[in-house]
């Protein structure tokens, strides 16, 4: 009996095993890495070709940049970004103007416009201000906060009469702040360096009242007061205020600064020396040829 299915002799059977490349593909295939290069490696090199070859053209770049900077002004400018004012506190009213007149800032504007650093760094390069804090409140108001250096005498510099602050600091000349010409005065090279010292000297030397003229710094190492009427108060370098203190005290037991007497000299803290007028030196020698007189007379 025949089989129903011819099988021809010529044709050779079919080997079911892959090829050598087939076979290397599908392992390469299985490998991880590979997978992820063409799902994910391939398809963002396209992208950043295309996106590469796009912004190599001027035309597209400043297509792009025209509409960057649309979309910002129309940010910019929406109302709730807009700056109407400026207020500011911790200043004088003289101050307040200068500060305005230092920003010439032109409301209203936008707030992305305003520098705050900048701003504050300008603000703080005038004498008159210790440090400024500027933030930018809701309702479209720069909210400026100084603190104000606080003029507490007035300096006799070399390039004219400035008004300092305790620790030293110039904040504005005398004729610019008319109205502090009744500050305690010092004076001399350095003085203004050692403001904190001359502070605690003015405070000791408040019985003397209207006496008082004002300090005078001596070879930048110390200081003299100096009276309207009586005498030249040399103080020492080390613990001035004691001395000063000192002086004070005979003054209120024996009336010392009223009397004829032109320096007081403290710089040796071992001893007071006292300069007397002329008239006063010249009425002691004569007291004392008196007395060698009477002496010699009794003997």
């Amino acid at each position: 009996m025949r089989p129903l299915i011819h099988r021809r002799r010529d044709v050779p059977r079919r080997d079911p095993a892959p090829s050598k490349w087939a076979y290397r593909v599908q392992r390469l295939w299985l490998t991880p890495v590979f997978r992820s290069l063409l799902r994910v490696g391939v398809p963002a090199f396209l992208i950043v070709g295309g996106l590469g070859l796009y912004a190599t053209d001027p035309a597209n770049i400043s297509r792009v940049q025209d509409s960057v900077a649309e979309i910002r002004r129309s940010v910019e400018d929406r109302p709730e970004f807009r700056v109407n004012l400026m207020s500011i506190d911790g200043a004088t009213p003289i101050l307040a103007e200068e500060i305005r007149t230092t920003l010439s800032l032109d409301f209203p504007m936008s707030s992305f416009d305003l520098d705050l650093a900048r701003l504050r760094e300008r603000i703080e390069g005038i004498r008159a201000v210790a440090s400024a804090e500027l933030r930018i409140r809701s309702g479209g108001e720069l909210a400026v906060t100084v603190a104000e250096r606080r003029p507490a005498m007035i300096w006799q510099a070399r390039e004219g009469l400035w008004v300092i602050d305790g620790m030293g600091a110039r904040v504005a000349p005398l004729l610019a702040r008319p109205r502090l010409d009744d500050l305690p005065v010092i004076s001399g090279d350095g003085a203004n360096e050692a403001a904190g010292e001359a502070l605690a000297l003015f405070h000791a030397a408040r019985p003397l009242g209207d006496r008082l003229q004002g300090l005078v710094r001596m070879g930048e190492r110390r200081w003299d007061v100096v009276l309207t009427e009586g005498p030249r108060i040399l103080l020492p370098a080390d613990r001035p205020v004691p001395a000063l203190d000192r002086v004070l005290a005979l003054h209120d037991a024996q009336e010392l600064l009223d009397r004829d007497v032109v320096r007081v000299d403290l710089r040796d803290a071992s001893r007071t020396v006292l300069q007397l007028t002329p008239q006063a030196l010249a009425e002691l020698r004569r007291m004392r040829a008196l007395e060698e007189t009477m002496e010699e007379g009794n003997g």
